[in-house]
């Protein structure tokens, strides 16, 4: 797990080998069962995660109680909460464990500390979230500009590890389509192969 974040963190610090093995001395990394809730819609979030094996699924409910896959975080991505636009500071979606995982879990409230013992970590996080805020702009206008079977396509060219370890009925909201669409377009794709 050491070697996943040390070529993790080589991709955006300059901290030398020695400052990476401390840094990654100070993290609290923590096993988490399939099914546990690492946050629930409402609640205001105390921590971040980067996952180093597993998969977690962010969703929200909707007013109907529709379970809405907005997305699906696995090995070397990080879990973060940006709402401090909001008054509340409460979490507009859930998180869950798909998978038993290991997962870097960040103290928000400790983070401050980190960031004054070493100087470059602060950086190296701005990095970080400019670089995943990039590929979220990214991939949320491919998202509207294509249609679900594109979507999919997408999904199986980019995250093709996400097809057998997620369930159909959650790939298919995260997809925007029903899971029906979701195997027709797969039967679809499937025939057009043969």
């Amino acid at each position: 797990m050491k070697r996943i974040l040390l070529k993790y963190m080589e991709k955006f610090t300059t901290l030398n080998q020695e400052e990476q093995e401390a840094v990654i001395k100070d993290l609290q990394i923590e096993e988490f069962k399939k099914g546990t809730i690492l946050l629930r819609q409402g609640d205001v979030p105390a921590k971040c995660y980067f996952v180093l094996k597993g998969c977690v699924r962010q969703y929200a409910l909707d007013e109907t109680g529709k379970e809405i896959t907005s997305n699906f975080y696995t090995e070397e991505q990080a879990i973060s909460n940006f709402n401090h636009h909001k008054q509340d500071k409460s979490s507009s979606y859930s998180l869950i464990c798909l998978e038993d995982c290991i997962l870097v879990v960040g103290d928000l409230e400790g983070e401050m500390d980190m960031y004054r013992k070493y100087a470059e970590l602060e950086f190296m996080t701005r990095k970080m979230i400019e670089h995943n805020f990039g590929e979220v702009q990214d991939e949320l206008a491919s998202f509207i500009a294509s249609t679900p079977e594109e979507r999919y396509k997408t999904l199986l060219q980019k995250r093709p590890h996400l097809i057998h370890r997620v369930p159909q009925h959650q790939l298919a909201s995260y997809l925007g389509i029903t899971p029906e669409s979701l195997s027709r377009i797969k039967k679809r794709i499937n025939q057009d192969k043969s």
